[in-house]
């Protein structure tokens, strides 16, 4: 929405320096979607690479980066070879060797202490082969098949290592949407298909660990799966996520046992939800003194102009940011009983493609689905170009 998110990087990543110190932490993991775009802008790379070049002053030996849907694998590779030299393992496409993607972590006294089989956005055509006349639900249940296969051999590559040592753990990382993962309105969907779940007790079953990365809300998923867990995004990233408590996962090992803590990062910058009448919004800006905050207004009103230039006076007297504005109002006089009218930067592409296939009220559902696939996979290629 225009604004940077700069500072609360910044912020962020000097916290968690601090962090990783203060809990002798000997690794890190993170498990995708390092950037937003596949060209990020020339601050976030220095953000990065300065960030690295300082975990070799912490107790932080190892640390390992997987690609996400968001990242691009060339601007993730680019500097690889010299990352590898601090001890900072890429793993970018998933079609590395078994040498890259399974990274083994040492204690102290140089006696092997984990593996790590690090697994990253598994694109489409990493892990299924496309069959012309496929139907869309053939398709989906190929990728779930392909997917597991995947885990399944890379976690017997990570025990061939580990030999007869039950007492060291195999951690796993992951890029997706599980079965029962709670999202926000800011994942972007990433596979063909409405999601990609692949059922979290399959990989309670296979590792004694598992960090994944995509959604942005911290949360352990499946039943009795304590171990299946995403850390979530360090910042909101969109209004929807105002008020989530935003965490870090610091995972010891007793044996091969995880003992799993969470960390809560400190907010950097409020974001606040308001919906209601005029007089609502109205009274909850009053009860904001943050001008630091940034807000977002869904007003219910038929005099939708009158109302939102009296709150938008308001809140530029009292020094407040109102960031994205929605409008829900009757609109009796043309036959619609509600309409309501978002923010360009508040709907995906895959959201108007949706509202432009309703328009023309398709009846051919096996039509309507093929377009929504080829849609997505045309969205992703170009998000990740």
């Amino acid at each position: 929405m225009g604004k940077s998110r700069e500072e609360e990087h910044r912020a962020f990543l000097d916290w968690l320096i601090e962090t990783i110190d203060e809990h002798k932490v000997d690794a890190l993991i993170v498990a995708g979607d390092i950037f937003d775009t596949g060209t990020p802008p020339n601050y976030a790379l220095e953000l990065y690479y300065t960030f690295l070049k300082r975990l070799c002053t912490t107790t932080c030996r190892t640390t390992i980066i997987t690609a996400g849907n968001h990242d691009s694998i060339a601007t993730l590779n680019a500097p690889k070879e010299i990352l590898g030299l601090l001890d900072v393992h890429v793993v970018s496409s998933g079609e590395e060797d078994n040498s890259e993607r399974i990274i083994k972590l040492y204690d102290n006294l140089g006696a092997l202490a984990g593996v790590v089989c690090a697994v990253p956005f598994l694109r489409d055509g990493v892990v299924r082969k496309g069959v012309s006349g496929e139907s869309h639900q053939e398709k989906e249940a190929a990728l779930i098949e392909g997917m597991e296969d995947y885990y399944n051999e890379i976690a017997d590559a990570a025990q061939e290592i580990i030999g007869k040592e039950p007492h060291i753990p195999v951690i796993a990382t992951g890029h997706f949407t599980t079965v029962g993962g709670q999202t926000s309105d800011s994942e972007r969907e990433i596979y063909i298909g409405s999601t990609m779940n692949i059922p979290s007790n399959f990989l309670a079953e296979r590792f004694d660990y598992v960090a994944l990365g995509h959604l942005h809300r911290s949360q352990k998923v499946g039943s009795g799966c304590d171990h299946v867990r995403y850390s979530g995004s360090p910042i909101p990233l969109s209004f929807s996520e105002a008020g989530n408590r935003k965490k870090v996962t610091i995972v010891g090992f007793d044996g091969a046992i995880p003992l799993v803590e969470e960390v809560e990062i400190p907010t950097f910058r409020n974001l606040y939800r308001i919906k209601g009448s005029k007089e609502e919004i109205l009274d909850a800006l009053k009860e904001i003194e943050d001008e630091e905050g940034w807000t977002e207004v869904e007003i219910i009103d038929d005099n939708t102009y009158a109302a939102l230039q009296e709150i938008q006076e308001y809140a530029d007297a009292h020094n407040l940011t109102l960031l994205a504005k929605k409008v829900t109002r009757s609109a009796a006089s043309v036959g619609i009983t509600e309409l309501e009218i978002v923010d360009l930067d508040e709907i995906t592409p895959l959201e108007m493609f949706m509202k432009r296939l309703e328009l023309d009220d398709m009846e051919d559902e096996v039509l309507r689905e093929k377009l929504i696939t080829e849609f997505k996979t045309i969205e992703n290629e170009v998000a990740t170009a």
